[in-house]
């Protein structure tokens, strides 16, 4: 196994890579373990807080288990966002900027007080939230995520950006997991779900964030934003495409490309 000291070199490697645009250095193909490609996400998320950037929140991914099943792999995963990242609903964002751009329809949840594992419930996790909010993750292909998902999990598990409609206070009326979602791309619908598909409800993820991060050092802090996994499959944008997405009970959400 590598030790921590090694960690830091590969923090820098992937850094360096980055600053040149290459997402996924192929020297590291194949030698991760998604543990050691954590801490090295967890050093480049350092890297962004050193440049300038401030720290928004986390996202949770593979909450499908049919994906997970895919990947053979028995838990979700986490990536980290920026809050230079963040947009409100109605943003117009440059496709150029973005490699592949996609999106995946999510809610997103705004903690009112901190949360720390080990050992963090599902009542302990939906008491900790005090808004939700109807949302969009932008992901990027940077790179072939099937093949190298230890790879993807250092580089930030496809995350580019995430755009959050109103918050809606969390008074524990609204059932989080029965939350329906229609979404369309330039006036096609193109999907509907509910919440339940992601890990049964997304406190159940958010839960999952907590107890992780733990393993880390790390808790989930007061105004933390937790992107907690996507109701529908990913879709691929062009130049030109509109999404709007309305969430029962929660409000509505859009964004487009140009």
């Amino acid at each position: 196994a590598m030790t921590i000291t090694d960690i830091g070199q590969v923090v820098d490697e992937f850094w360096a890579e980055r600053q040149r645009g290459v997402h996924y250095p192929p020297q590291w193909f194949d030698r991760l373990d998604l543990d050691t490609a954590a801490r090295v996400q967890l050093g480049l998320l350092e890297r962004e807080l050193a440049a300038g950037e401030r720290h928004a929140g986390w996202k949770v991914g593979l909450t499908a288990a049919a994906i997970r099943e895919q990947f053979s792999v028995h838990e979700p995963v986490f990536g980290y966002l920026l809050q230079g990242r963040r947009h409100a609903t109605g943003a117009v964002l440059d496709a150029a900027g973005i490699v592949q751009p996609g999106i995946e329809n999510e809610i997103c949840l705004r903690l009112g007080q901190p949360l720390q594992g080990p050992g963090v419930d599902f009542e302990a996790a939906r008491a900790a939230i005090d808004a939700v909010a109807p949302a969009f993750e932008v992901t990027e292909t940077r790179g072939d995520f099937t093949a190298q998902l230890a790879v993807s999990v250092a580089d930030n598990v496809q995350q580019y950006g995430f755009v959050v409609g109103e918050w809606v206070p969390h008074d524990g009326g609204l059932d989080l997991s029965a939350v329906a979602a229609q979404v369309e791309i330039n006036g096609e619908p193109v999907a509907s779900a509910t919440s339940a598909a992601v890990m049964g409800s997304p406190v159940h993820s958010l839960v999952w964030l907590a107890n992780k991060l733990a393993a880390f050092d790390r808790r989930l802090e007061a105004g933390d934003q937790i992107m907690a996994g996507s109701l529908t499959r990913q879709f691929l944008l062009q130049p030109g495409d509109r999404v709007h997405a309305r969430y029962g009970g929660i409000g509505e959400v859009e964004m487009s490309l140009r």
